[in-house]
C-alpha cells in the first residue's frame, strides 16, 4: 500500500476533473446489457466496485470490453435475455451492485447466487429482498437477511406498486429492473425522492418510464414492462461525491479558487452545492448542459467564511454520500451546525457517522496539544520578557547599554505578541472543535 502525506495548503487554485459517477457506472451497464445491440460508454469509473459489475454483467451472458481508449463497449442481450451463471457472483465491497443485481436476476427465471467481501456480508439486504418477493422471486439468505444469498427469478415477474418504507435509491431501482421482465405496469411511491439515474436511463434508452406526483405529494415512477431497449453511446460525467472534496478545500483554504468540470448535478443528488450555499458559500455552476438525460455543470467555488447550518433533512437523501466532508466545511464554520435524517450513513460500506465522531475527537486532541504547546511558548517567552525587562532597568547606566538592552526588550515583545496571537488562534480552533 502506498502512503500518502497531506501538508497544509498555502494555495489551493485551479480546474479540475474527476473520475466518472459511481452510481451512473453501475446503471450504465447493466442497462446497456439489457440492450438489443451493442451500446458504448466513456468516461465509466474503473474502480473495484464498478469492475465488478462488469464481470457480473459478463458472467450473466453479456458482452463486456474495455478498448484501448478507455471506451467500454457492451453487446446487450435484450431485456429478459440473461443466462445463469456457472459461478458465484461476487460483488466485492458494492452495495450498489449487489442490490441492482438482485433486482435484475428476479425478473429472470434463473438462480444466481451472490457474495461480497467481509463488509458487504454485514450490510443489510432484506430492504431489497422483500419487494422482490412480492414480485415472485424467491431468495434465500443466512440469517439476517444478508449475503451470502440466492435470488431465483420469478418464470413470469409480478408488476407491483410499491412504496419502499425508506428512502432509497437502490431499493426503488431494484424494483424498476425486475420490473423491466414483468408484463403490466411496475410503480414505485417515493413519499422523499431519491437520486433518479435509472429512470433517466430507462427513458434514455427507450423505456416507457413516467414520473409524476399523486395527492399526497408522493412521487410516482411507471414503468411499462418488456421494452425493447435502444443501444446508447453513453457519457458518464464526473461523480459529485470526488468532486466535493476539491470544492470543500477550495472554500476553505484562504485565498482558494476551484473549479471542478464536468459534473453531474442532477437535482436529486447535488444536495451539496446547496447545503454549501445555506452556510455562504459562493458556489457555482457553469456551462450548464444536458448529457445523455443527466444535468452536467462545471462547479466553481471561491474562499470565504461559512455559517452554521440547521440542515433540512430533506436534503439528507440528494447528498447521503457527501456527508463526511460537508462535517469538515461544518468544523470550519461560525456557530453549531445542526444535521438529522442521516440514519441511512450507519449502514453503509462503515458506520460514517461513528467514524466521523472519531475523526473528529482526534482532531480536537491534536488541537488541545497545540494549545498547551502554544501555552508553554507563551510561559517561556514572558520569563524571557521579565529577564529582559529586569536587565533593562539595571543598564540604565549609558545611551549605548540603554539602546542594546531596549533592542533586546523589543524583541521579546514582540516574541511575546506573536506566542500570545499563536495562544489565541489555537484557543479559537479548540472552540470551534468543541462546538462543531
Amino acid at each position: 500500500m502506498t502512503a500518502l502525506t497531506s501538508n497544509k495548503a498555502r494555495h489551493f487554485a485551479g480546474t479540475v476533473a474527476v473520475p466518472g459517477d459511481k452510481s451512473l457506472s453501475h446503471r450504465a451497464l447493466m442497462l446497456t446489457a439489457l440492450a438489443v445491440g451493442r451500446s458504448r460508454v466513456r468516461g465509466l469509473l474503473e474502480g473495484e466496485d464498478v469492475l465488478a459489475t462488469a464481470r457480473a454483467m459478463a458472467a450473466l451472458g453479456a458482452g463486456v470490453a474495455r478498448g484501448e481508449d478507455g471506451v467500454w463497449t457492451v453487446d446487450g442481450v435484450g431485456v429478459g435475455g440473461l443466462g445463469e451463471p456457472d459461478d458465484v457472483i461476487d460483488l466485492g465491497n458494492s452495495g450498489t451492485g449487489a442490490r441492482l443485481l438482485m433486482g435484475l436476476v428476479a425478473g429472470h427465471p434463473m438462480t444466481c447466487f451472490f457474495t461480497g467481501d467481509a463488509s458487504l456480508r454485514r450490510r443489510p439486504m432484506a430492504r431489497v429482498i422483500t419487494p422482490l418477493q412480492a414480485m415472485g422471486a424467491v431468495v434465500q439468505t443466512r440469517a439476517g437477511g444478508r449475503l451470502p444469498l440466492a435470488v431465483t427469478g420469478a418464470q413470469t415477474p409480478v408488476a407491483i406498486d410499491y412504496a419502499p418504507p425508506m428512502a432509497s435509491a437502490q431499493v426503488k431501482s431494484a424494483v424498476l429492473l425486475a420490473g423491466l421482465n414483468a408484463p403490466g405496469r411496475t410503480i414505485v411511491r417515493e413519499a422523499v425522492a431519491t437520486r433518479d439515474h435509472t429512470e433517466r436511463l430507462l427513458a434514455h434508452m427507450g423505456a416507457d418510464v413516467r414520473v409524476e406526483t399523486d395527492d399526497d405529494g408522493a412521487r410516482l415512477i411507471t414503468l411499462d414492462g418488456q421494452p425493447d431497449l435502444a443501444p446508447a453511446d453513453i457519457v458518464v460525467p464526473g461523480d459529485i461525491s470526488s468532486a466535493a472534496f476539491p470544492l470543500v478545500a477550495g472554500l476553505l483554504v484562504p485565498g482558494g479558487d476551484v473549479v471542478v468540470e464536468n459534473v453531474g448535478v442532477n437535482p436529486l443528488r447535488a444536495g451539496l452545492p446547496a447545503a454549501l450555499a445555506a452556510m455562504g458559500a459562493a458556489v457555482e455552476q457553469r456551462h450548464a448542459r444536458d448529457v445523455g438525460g443527466e444535468p452536467v455543470a462545471d462547479l466553481a467555488v471561491t474562499a470565504g467564511p461559512l455559517d452554521a447550518v440547521d440542515l433540512d433533512p430533506t436534503l439528507a437523501p440528494s447528498m447521503i454520500d457527501e456527508f463526511p466532508v460537508l462535517f469538515v466545511a461544518a468544523a470550519c464554520a461560525r456557530g453549531t451546525s445542526r444535521f438529522t435524517g442521516l440514519a441511512e450513513l450507519r449502514v453503509k460500506d462503515s458506520d460514517r457517522l461513528a467514524a466521523q465522531v472519531q475523526r473528529s475527537r482526534a482532531m480536537l486532541a491534536a488541537a488541545e496539544a497545540r494549545v498547551l504547546q502554544a501555552r508553554a511558548t507563551v510561559t517561556e517567552t514572558e520569563r524571557a520578557y521579565a529577564r529582559t525587562a529586569q536587565l533593562v532597568s539595571q543598564s540604565w547606566r549609558s545611551e549605548t547599554d540603554l539602546d542594546i538592552d531596549k533592542a533586546a526588550f523589543d524583541r521579546a515583545m514582540a516574541t511575546l505578541a506573536l506566542a500570545r496571537a499563536e495562544v489565541s488562534e489555537a484557543q479559537a480552533q479548540l472552540q470551534s472543535d468543541e462546538t462543531n
